[in-house]
């Protein structure tokens, strides 16, 4: 698909180590042991496994308890993906070339699709990353207490911190190339655009979190069931508008930054930190009150979630610890491999916020089963027991 090999996404192959023009087709498998270095298989592997086994829980819980959040979730954070990602792979083709320019190129993995442009891993970690974020949210009871809009916030939030581990580290290993000549990707945080730190990583799961609780979750709660058609109609909508809150809630930084590049820096750092602010607050009074001992509400809980995320923070953890030494040998900013590097007392700040997610879920106390609660089990007896079905409702 040599007509599509733009020159920036050709430039960024190339320094990859790989040619536009030979990036296999619409799809592609490659030998694992044979790519640029050993931490793409392993964060293949993390990734990819953490979605299917999100997949599974949402299909259990549908099956069990007939919520099926989980699954509308799943598939409209991949609705979402194929909305937004093939315009910034291909914008000739879209007819956008004269107004957005290649802004990255992915490094090619074990399975690829478009050309080298879309590995499967990227496929993988929208449902899962949602996910993980989502359900955090959700079992410390933020969107019952406050509603859809303080949910979402602190869904954006906590998606954030699970997603700047990964985000500063893609880089320096060689999982992507950002065009830094681009203005869309201005101003530059170390190795990561600030729009990509706000937008994608905070600003997409929320407007997703909220279509998703607004659309589905609400319902749920209020004892209501759907339709197979329902459901279907309902993740379109959600990946639809989801794609639309994209580009509605950075507005302030679009507008009142046109024509400067610090301005619309510091207006993205401002929602990014009322964002947090907010966030932190809600989350900490949920976490407080369900500590409250003689508390009685019911909770609902997601054991997969609670540990697949401490499976990813390990992870994570091993390849941050495996590059500090090159890290910690760059100069200004690039290793002796000519690789950027990434924030590290940002990334220090999200795993600390993230492990705190994680402990905030795990140290409530236990569950209080009700009509819409899925009782307490094991990591085997959740994946493995399929009794019960679905009952189509109203």
């Amino acid at each position: 698909m040599a007509d599509h090999c733009a020159s920036t996404f050709d430039q960024l192959a190339t320094s990859l180590g790989f040619s536009c023009d030979t990036a296999g087709g619409l799809v592609e498998v490659r030998n694992p042991l044979a790519l640029e270095n050993w931490t793409l298989p392993v964060l293949e592997l993390t990734v990819i496994l953490g979605s299917a086994l999100a997949l599974v829980w949402a299909i259990v819980r549908l099956r069990r308890h007939g919520d099926p959040t989980n699954l509308v979730l799943w598939f409209g954070a991949t609705a979402y993906l194929f909305i937004i990602e093939p315009p910034l792979y291909f914008p000739a083709a879209f007819g956008i070339s004269g107004h957005v320019d290649t802004m990255f190129a992915h490094n090619v993995f074990t399975v690829d699709f478009l050309w080298g442009r879309l590995p499967l891993y990227i496929v993988a970690i929208y449902p899962f990353m949602a996910t993980i974020a989502y359900e955090i949210v959700r079992m410390l009871g933020v969107f019952r207490t406050y509603g859809a809009l303080a949910g979402s916030v602190c869904a954006g939030f906590v998606h954030h911190a699970f997603y700047e581990i990964f985000d500063h580290i893609g880089p320096q290993l060689r999982w992507w190339e950002w065009s830094t000549s681009n203005p869309l990707n201005q101003p530059m945080f170390d190795s990561v655009p600030l729009p990509s730190v706000v937008v994608f990583a905070a600003l997409w799961p929320m407007s997703l979190a909220f279509c998703v609780y607004w659309f589905v979750g609400r319902r749920v709660d209020g004892g209501e069931r759907f339709t197979g058609l329902q459901l279907v109609w309902r993740t379109i909508v959600i990946g639809l508008l989801a794609s639309l809150g994209t580009f509605i809630l950075p507005l302030p930084a679009t507008v009142l930054g046109a024509g400067s590049t610090t301005v619309r820096g510091v207006v993205y750092a401002l929602e990014l930190i009322v964002l947090s602010v907010v966030a932190i607050a809600l989350l900490y009074r949920r976490w407080a009150r369900l500590r409250q001992s003689g508390s009685t509400e019911a909770r609902y809980d997601n054991e997969f979630v609670r540990v697949y995320s401490v499976v990813y923070l390990i992870v994570m953890g091993v390849l941050w610890a495996t590059a500090l030494p090159d890290f910690l040998d760059a100069t200004d900013g690039v290793t002796r491999n000519g690789d950027p590097i990434g924030n590290p007392w940002y990334t220090l700040a999200c795993f600390a916020i993230a492990i705190a997610c994680v402990a905030a879920v795990s140290t409530r106390p236990a569950a209080i089963p009700s009509e819409n609660q899925e009782p307490s089990a094991t990591v085997d007896r959740m994946f493995i027991s399929w009794k019960g079905g679905f009952r189509p409702g109203r």
